[in-house]
């Protein structure tokens, strides 16, 4: 498959880009997070918003950072997705109540469903895609600095470490595609300044 003649290639290693390792129960924490992985701010909507808007970037260099970017968010999904599972792992359907997460149960059971953290379902309409690669990308910069916001409240509703660590991986990533995109805006802001 070729995209701007450029061949792509996939190498899915089945690992997680961080290592997940969460021993304590915390089904508060589980609802919290779930945010990060259907909510609005969350690392779908941005994996989605990144790889649609790469076939309308002018060159090589932006399909591939959105590219890059959205497969790496992907990745994301899968982090969040792990830490979610084991905070719930062998929870009673009395600690599900007591959580606040009965009305997801009698859908859903113990499966994981994209919503945020008050139980909103996943829509496309989390992100947008306009054609105007200046308009994208200042919508991704805004999208990974709210992303980087949610993951500092998420920090500050635990102090298990084990979820710590994650989140301050997937907070540190956030900062990393903002200078990426911001990088990417100001070579093209520069380059098509007549143009676009």
């Amino acid at each position: 498959m070729a995209l701007g003649g450029a061949k792509i290639m996939w190498k899915y290693v089945k690992t997680l880009e961080y290592p997940v390792n969460i021993k304590k129960k915390d089904l508060r924490i589980a609802k919290y997070l779930v945010t990060q992985y259907g909510g609005s701010n969350g690392e779908l909507a941005a994996a989605f918003r990144y790889l649609n808007q790469r076939y309308t970037m002018p060159d090589d260099k932006g399909k591939a950072l959105l590219t890059d970017i959205g497969t790496e968010e992907l990745a994301h999904v899968e982090i969040i997705s792990t830490m979610i599972y084991q905070l719930m792992k062998d929870a009673t359907l009395d600690e599900i109540k007591k959580a606040g997460l009965d009305t997801h149960y009698a859908e859903h059971g113990k499966a994981l469903y994209p919503t945020d953290a008050n139980g909103v379902p996943f829509t496309v309409a989390y992100f947008a895609t306009t054609g105007d690669p200046l308009a994208d990308i200042s919508e991704d910069m805004a999208a990974e600095q709210k992303a980087r916001a949610v993951y500092e409240n998420l920090l500050d509703l635990t102090d298990d470490p084990d979820v710590i660590g994650p989140l301050l991986f997937l907070r540190q990533r956030e900062i990393i595609h903002f200078t990426r995109f911001k990088e990417l805006y100001d070579e093209y802001k520069k380059k098509y300044k007549n143009k676009m």
